[in-house]
């Protein structure tokens, strides 16, 4: 019996020692944050992109367009950039022998709804040459051409593709180089 209250008294001496142990804490519990998701950034690197189209015609009426572009990723959805436009035209028959120089500049807007479906807008300004009517003399003006419509790019790598757009100009008008749809076929290299 006394080694019973030997035990007793032992196992009755350490629990207040226990419990004293853990109201010592004075700081209260730090609150564990769950790790946080790093954002899908693009590095800088990446989101500089080169391309452009090229148009070829030759025979009686020559046209010749070489548009470069650079491009900005703001995100994986949304990119934007400028080019600049430069249009050699000829028209030779055996009565007629007609050439001029069209150039300018554009900007535009894409949005990817998936990586290789994208909506396209733009605002292109030509100069270019035009005839005057009533005094049968060519003149230089300035036209503005905003296009919407959508593409299709064909990914080569992460940064780089082969795409395919149709256009419709909203300034269908006689002095516009351009009649509708408008379909081009260009290129994107990443840097």
């Amino acid at each position: 019996m006394r080694r019973l209250k030997t035990i007793l008294l032992t196992l009755m001496a350490m629990v207040p020692v226990a419990v004293f142990a853990q109201e010592t804490t004075t700081e209260p519990p730090k609150e564990i944050k769950a790790p946080q998701k790093e954002k899908n950034k693009i590095p800088f690197k990446d989101r500089i992109y080169i391309g452009g189209n090229l148009g070829l015609q030759f025979g009686n009426e020559t046209y010749i367009d070489i548009s470069p572009l650079v491009g900005y990723k703001f995100t994986e959805k949304v990119t934007a950039g400028a080019g600049i436009t430069y249009i050699y035209y000829r028209y030779k028959d055996s009565y007629y022998n007609y050439n001029t120089s069209i150039y300018g500049g554009r900007i535009f807007g894409r949005y990817f709804f998936i990586p290789s479906l994208f909506a396209h807008a733009e605002v292109e300004l030509l100069n270019m040459e035009l005839f005057n009517t009533s005094s049968y003399e060519y003149y230089r003006k300035n036209i503005i051409s905003p296009f919407v419509g959508g593409g299709y790019i064909q990914r080569i790598g992460s940064n780089s593709g082969i795409y395919l757009m149709l256009l419709y100009n909203l300034n269908d008008s006689a002095e516009s180089p351009y009649s509708n749809p408008i379909v081009r076929i260009g290129f994107n290299v990443g840097l």
